[in-house]
């Protein structure tokens, strides 16, 4: 009997630890995930910002030039009065002068809505003109003279913008994609892992350089 027990509480032991190494494990894949799903957020919402205000000023561009179009309508307003060979004739154009006069007045009401995208591109514009956390991240390092943790970084970026939830699962995430990219570069601390800036330019800056030198020449 006492072997038996031994055997029993042994394999109860061995089986307990193997359970909490499987949910530690678990936890741990959970944080990892739930961060990337966080930066992956944090992106979407970026893009989803930058597509409203392409949409806006696409549709601003494409009314202003819809605008323009209904003038060359004008040019058959002559052609009214040529008409008298009989009163049918006469009484045909002037029903026809009068839907053309009356698209020209619908088309005089619809001008001024056509100003509305460009406004509502502006204000939208307005809105979304915050830096993403990417912008904000590498702005503080560089503005550091000492390496920060992950844990820091957050915390100074969620003081100077409370109005955005910064998590420090989120901002781990972001700038190990910038130590990816040599946007920043990592040092080990004992057990503890801090960042710093690096000198590598960010590479928006001269793809858009040029695009606006074609622009200005023609």
């Amino acid at each position: 009997m006492p072997d038996t027990q031994t055997a029993t509480t042994e394999l109860t032991s061995h089986y307990t630890a193997q359970v909490a190494g499987d949910l530690d494990r678990n936890a741990k894949e959970q944080d990892r995930i739930g961060a990337e799903i966080d930066a992956l957020q944090e992106q979407l919402l970026a893009l989803q910002h930058d597509h409203t205000v392409l949409t806006s000023m696409q549709k601003a561009l494409g009314g202003t030039d819809t605008a323009t179009q209904p003038a060359p309508e004008t040019a058959t307003a002559p052609a009214v009065p040529r008409q008298k060979t009989s009163t049918k004739s006469g009484t045909g154009k002037r029903a026809q002068a009068k839907k053309t006069a009356a698209a020209q007045g619908g088309d005089a009401v619809k001008k001024p809505a056509a100003k509305k995208p460009e406004t509502a591109a502006k204000a939208t514009a307005a809105k979304t003109a915050q830096p993403t956390l990417v912008e904000l991240i590498r702005r503080h390092l560089t503005e550091q003279n000492e390496p920060r943790s992950a844990a820091e970084i957050a915390t100074a970026l969620g003081q100077a913008h409370p109005d955005r939830n910064i998590k420090t699962t989120v901002v781990r995430t972001t700038v190990e994609g910038l130590v990816a990219k040599s946007h920043a570069q990592r040092t080990k601390q004992g057990s503890s892992v801090y960042y710093t800036t690096t000198n590598t330019p960010e590479p928006a800056t001269p793809a858009t350089a040029p695009a606006d030198d074609k622009a200005e020449t023609n």
